[in-house]
């Protein structure tokens, strides 16, 4: 049996838990402590957060914000699904995750960072989505396990009612907001709807149509 090796950590700046990269048999794991975050075996629910974002704007989206580019799964599904025009920017707080990406995980999600429509921000989504004006036609988030601060205590303002009114005032008219989630929670939804969101819940499968559950929202402004 081969044996599951950890290749690389790093530091999340105001956290404090070390991020790490795991390999076993070809495939990555990136754990938070003894939490898996995500793996390149199991990606489904991060490609159909990408889906259900643009399918919700009902029209082109020219600039796309990602808040977190873990194994570049969302990234790679969004570049697919939009258009040669149109500018992806990726805010990703940990500079390791991105050099872990050009270097090691790049190829399993097929080279996203590579694309000429890709911008790379390394920092804090949050910031620049504080900073945005009416920049994006869509923004998604997947920098924690659901809407707490998980990753570091910061990333709570993320998701109260004035992180919330943040990245409603970031977008477009018309455009959408998407957050990835381990699991439901009605508290945040009723948080959205508060900062003007209109809400759909969706409840989809790790691995496409099978595999544990996860939470999806999107919300229109």
């Amino acid at each position: 049996m081969k044996p599951r090796e950890r290749i690389a950590t790093a530091r999340i700046p105001g956290g404090t838990e070390e991020l790490q990269l795991w390999r076993h048999d070809g495939d990555y794991t990136l754990r938070l402590g003894r939490l898996e975050l995500m793996s390149t075996r199991v990606h489904g629910s991060e490609e159909q957060l990408a889906e259900l974002a643009l399918a919700a704007r009902k029209a082109p989206a020219a600039n796309v914000l990602i808040g977190g580019l873990g194994m570049g799964f969302t990234l790679a599904r969004v570049l697919a699904l939009v258009g040669p025009a149109a500018r992806v920017e990726v805010a990703e707080l940990v500079p390791e995750v991105i050099a872990w990406n050009r270097q090691l995980l790049g190829e399993c999600a097929g080279h996203p960072l590579r694309d000429a429509r890709v911008v790379v921000h390394e920092g804090d989504v949050g910031a620049r989505i504080a900073t945005a004006g009416r920049a994006f036609d869509v923004i998604l988030l997947d920098v924690d396990n659901g809407p707490e601060g998980l990753v570091r205590g910061a990333n709570v303002g993320l998701y109260d009612r004035r992180g919330l009114t943040r990245v409603a005032k970031a977008l477009r008219p018309g455009g959408v907001f998407a957050l990835w989630s381990s699991g439901p929670d009605t508290h945040f939804a009723r948080r959205l709807r508060d900062a003007g969101f209109r809400v759909t819940q969706h409840d989809v499968r790790a691995r496409g149509h099978k595999g544990p559950r996860r939470t999806i929202w999107t919300g229109c402004v």
